[in-house]
């Protein structure tokens, strides 16, 4: 089913909303949470819990690109209930990777002074990726949003490791010199 279908029945209230949209998207939405997860089980809440929270803003909002939409809240939620586990263990996976991977040139601290900092953060980023090849800029949302495994990115591009690992390094070494131009990396 289209997507302007799936949301014309959640504009409806039609319960055949959520099935039509686990359909399309289920398998999306767990590889998602999946990544961060690594677990099956809370993978699949997330998914659940991303229809449920798409049935309760939907309407009064209507996205324009549902699948992104759905890609977000999963990615969040399961973010979420990573740094739940994560206080309570620790343990290996592409998060902490990815993570750890960006806080080479992303400012890590967070308070709620810094609010106004992290929206020119944001907007700088989108800048940034606006002036990357297409190529470039799904690379770097693959692996920085969707926090997808580098032998992933690769196989779905059809281009070497090697390439996407030195691609994104010299990504992020761009982002920090924008980052740092901008003061907001020091």
């Amino acid at each position: 089913m289209e997507d302007n279908k799936i949301l014309d029945l959640f504009w409806a209230r039609d319960q055949l909303a959520i099935a039509e949209a686990r359909a399309k998207y289920g398998a999306h939405c767990h590889y998602i949470a999946y990544n961060i997860l690594f677990d099956h089980m809370d993978s699949e809440e997330c998914v659940s819990d991303t229809l449920l929270r798409a049935w309760n803003v939907i309407p009064p909002q209507r996205p324009t690109f549902f699948k992104a939409f759905l890609t977000k809240i999963t990615r969040n939620l399961a973010l979420n209930r990573y740094n739940l586990y994560s206080a309570q263990k620790r343990g290996g996976g592409q998060t902490a990777l990815v993570l750890d991977e960006l806080s080479e040139c992303v400012p890590s601290d967070f308070s709620v002074e810094k609010q106004l900092e992290d929206k020119l953060t944001g907007e700088v980023i989108n800048g940034f990726l606006e002036t990357l090849s297409a190529e470039k800029r799904v690379m770097f949302i693959k692996r920085y949003f969707m926090m997808l495994p580098i032998a992933d990115i690769a196989k779905s591009m059809k281009i070497s490791e090697s390439k996407v690992k030195m691609t994104l390094f010299r990504l992020r070494t761009q982002l920090k010199d924008i980052l740092i131009k901008e003061g907001i990396y020091e």
